[in-house]
This record gives structure tokens, sequence and C-alpha cells, in this order.
């Protein structure tokens, strides 16, 4: 059964239903993504309040036939946000059901609505005493509901966990419009298929995601970050197994920093000060949270004694103050930034586990080489086996100079990254841009269920049509 477009005559539905101010024309931030790879298209964006409001919404789209793309904050990296081709959908904004409803501290749980800016969660948690642990470049702008949709990831997955993991219980509306009130706040419960975790990471083709419970961590007693120079990859991971003997589950942030990356950041971002006049082929950024009783710069020290002694680190530098770690994280956080002033002929949203990170860069760089000379950056959150996997022109040449690479440099970091039991899609989702290599990559037998559950779900196809799975 096809789609039709969302009109005039769909829009005087929708007013005549719905509170008014909840339909406006379209503005073109609602069209467009980071990348600036797709354009949006659409004529009218609905901004309910309630997850009531949702509802009628949902209800009259499959009466009608419309499309609905979810919109949090924009910040996805896959298109998973915008519709660039078929009927005109309509676009469903969360942003105006931003309320933290309720915070329980001793319980570590607080519960908020999708459109809740991630910042603003941890800033509630924070004023509790507690940490809401999930960090993103974007979290000044990227909502809840949003993450939640893809599963984002971030930079302490290693201690904290994806957002999956970060969520007790959800209320979303299914394609149907039925509100599913799921918002609990139970750490157990085994009464059947868990809808929560269906709806989380499938990125608004199932239901939308109104509000969640969220689980909250105490806040460590005292933090440090260091940087530490590694001679090489594998030694990175042994430096990070090193790190983990002696502290545990207090390492909260490893991430793998290489000198192309530096040598992008000191070029198109001068004012972010570096830690070393001159950058190492390979570091790492390491993020400590201690129990109460320990000195986070003397812990850091130890590992770095060790690590030293085995030839795992031939330099580092250890944050004296917030303010230092804070600029320690800079060099980090900017170097997307960086790629992105240089412009990168592809990016890659790898993971491969964690002892095959070695032998990836390795094969990666000589499979690269064999189609043509070119400059990668590769980095990302090791610790958790997720790399960036970014290939440029070399100096004075462009990222348009190589589109008729594109194709066939993205194919071999996605083989290779395949062959070694990883993924295509670590942190960022499937979205748009990679429909196709879901339908390459994936086990038959997912996508078959998935298909399943799709048409299940939303038999009209209403939901975010055209992400995820192909159509």
């Amino acid at each position: 059964m096809s789609l039709t477009s969302a009109d005039s005559a769909f829009a005087t539905l929708l007013n005549e239903n719905l509170p008014q101010g909840t339909l406006r024309e379209t503005e073109p931030r609602y069209l467009e993504e980071p990348r600036g790879r797709w354009q949006g298209r659409t004529t009218f964006v609905a901004l309910p309040r309630t997850a009531e409001e949702v509802s009628q919404i949902v209800m009259l789209a499959a009466q009608e036939r419309v499309g609905i793309v979810p919109y949090g904050g924009g910040t996805g990296l896959v298109g998973g946000q915008i519709s660039p081709e078929g009927p005109l959908p309509l676009i469903l904004s969360l942003e105006r059901m931003s309320a933290v409803r309720s915070i329980h501290p001793e319980e570590n749980v607080l519960i908020c609505e999708a459109g809740t800016v991630l910042a603003e969660v941890q800033a509630a948690a924070e004023g509790v005493g507690r940490l809401f642990p999930l960090s993103l470049a974007s979290e000044g702008s990227a909502r809840i509901g949003g993450n939640l949709a893809t599963n984002a990831g971030g930079t302490a997955v290693l201690r904290y966990g994806n957002t999956r993991d970060l969520c007790l219980g959800l209320e979303a509306v299914l394609p149907d419009g039925q509100i599913w009130h799921g918002l609990k706040r139970l750490r157990k419960d085994n009464t059947g298929y868990d809808l929560r975790h269906l709806l989380i990471g499938s990125e608004g083709t199932l239901g939308i995601i109104t509000a969640a419970a969220l689980k909250l961590s105490p806040r460590p007693a005292s933090s440090g970050t260091a940087i530490f120079v590694v001679p090489s990859p594998t030694a990175a991971l042994s430096l990070l197994a090193l790190a983990q003997a002696q502290l545990g589950e207090m390492v909260s942030g490893f991430e793998l920093i290489s000198g192309q990356g530096l040598a992008f950041l000191a070029e198109t971002v001068p004012e972010v000060r570096q830690p070393f006049g001159t950058a190492p082929a390979w570091s790492v950024l390491i993020e400590v949270g201690l129990i109460a009783g320990l000195d986070p710069q003397e812990a850091l020290a130890h590992v770095f004694e060790g690590a030293a002694d085995q030839g795992l680190a031939l330099d580092g530098v250890i944050a004296q103050s917030a303010q230092q770690s804070d600029a320690f994280w800079s060099v980090r956080e900017h170097i997307p930034e960086a790629n992105k002033r240089v412009g990168a002929i592809i990016s890659s949203d790898v993971s491969v586990p964690l002892g095959s990170i070695p032998e990836f860069i390795s094969r990666g760089k000589e499979l690269i080489a064999r189609v043509g000379s070119f400059r990668i950056n590769c980095f990302g959150h090791v610790g958790d086996g997720n790399l960036h996997y970014n290939i440029f022109a070399l100096p004075g040449g462009r990222a348009s100079d190589h589109a008729n690479q594109r194709a066939e440099l993205q194919r071999i970091v996605h083989d290779l990254a395949h062959e070694m039991g990883g993924s295509v899609s670590a942190e960022h989702g499937i979205g748009r841009l990679k429909v196709a290599d879901l339908q390459r990559y994936g086990d038959p037998a997912k996508l078959a269920a998935m298909r399943a559950i799709k048409s299940a779900l939303d038999p009209l196809g209403i939901m975010n049509p055209g992400a995820v799975l192909k159509t």
C-alpha cells in the first residue's frame, strides 16, 4: 500500500484535530543534516507538546497514509532525520516535549521527555549529585529521544555502555497511534518481549519515543585525564589492559588519536592547544573516575610508570586541573571538526573486536595504498572497539578529485571490517546512508526477522519510510 504526500488537505485535517500552533510550515533547519549529503523535502512540521498529541498525529497519518519522519536534534550523521525522496512526509519534531518529569536520586533514575537536550539531562543529574554518563560532541543540541532511537555511543561506553544500557523504560507511540506506557523504573521485569530494546536503535521505524526512564550513576569522587604517547595501536591495547588491571572499571574513557588527526587539527583549528610540541604518530587519551580515597594524578602516574617499564608508553602528560583536563578533551573533540574542514573522501564508523584493531589498521592502510596515495586519519573509542576511519586526498588535493573512487574506498573499509567480524555501523546507526550496507553485510536471518517485525508493527510503512530497511 503506497504512501501519499503530506499536502494542504492533510494539514487542514491536522489543524482541525490538534491545538493551535502544533503545525507550522517547515523551516530550513529541519531539511538539513550535518554533513550536507542530502536535502530533505516536506511542507509541514508538527510540534506536539504531549504523548497524546503525538498519538493523534500518528493516527491521522495512518488514516491518510502519510509518512512520518521523527526529528530530535538533527545531529544524526546517517540521514535518518530527513527524507530526500519519495512522497513528501510530515516531520514530527519532539523539541517541545523537553520536560524533566521527575528525578529519583535514591534510585539513580531520571525520567524526561524525548525532546530534552542531552546536556540538560546531564545538568539535571548533576544537580542531585548524580551522573548521566552519555557524552557526545553534539550533547549541546542532541536530544535524548534521538540518542535512544539511534542507540548513541560516545566517549564513556567503555565504562557505562551505549544509550541502550542507560535506559530502564520508555513511553512511546506505536505506528497505529497507541501509546505504550512502559515508563518503568524497574531493573527487573521479565514479562514477555522487551519492547524497550526493540524501539531503542530502531531509528523511528517502529514507533516514536516520547519519554524515557534513564539510569543514573554515582558521580566519581575524583577524576583524572592524561594523554600518553604510544609506539603503536598494539601498544595502546596493552596499555588499556594494564590500566584496567590496576583500576578496573574506574577507567571510563580510552581514546586512540593518530598523528594525522593532530596534523589536521594544527592546520585547521590552530587555536586548540596540543599537549606535545611535535605530534606523535599515536597517542591515547585516558579518563579515570575514582572512588573516594584515591588520587587521580597518582593513579595515572602509576599507570604510566608500569606502561613505560613495558615499553607501552614513550611520553605522557597528566592533567593537573579540571582546566587542563578540558583542554585535553578539547583536542580529541575537535578532531572531527578538523576532518570536516580538510574534507574527507570517505568517513567510516566501524567496529571490530578489540584484539583485531591493530590488524585492521595495518591491513586497511595496505589495501587503501593499492588504490592510490591518500592520507588516513584513524581514531576513535578504541576502548570499545569503535574506530572512525577517514580517508583524505594528499596535500593540495581535494576530496572532489576522488569522487569516482569514493565507493571503492568505502567498500574496502567495510569489507575489511565485516571480514574481521566487525560492524559497518558502530554508533551512528543505519539511517538512509547505510541501507545498502545493511543489505550487503547483514545476516539473512536477522534481516528477515527485522522485516517481519517492521511489517507486523508498521504494516502501512508510515514510520520513517526509507530508513534502515530497503523497501
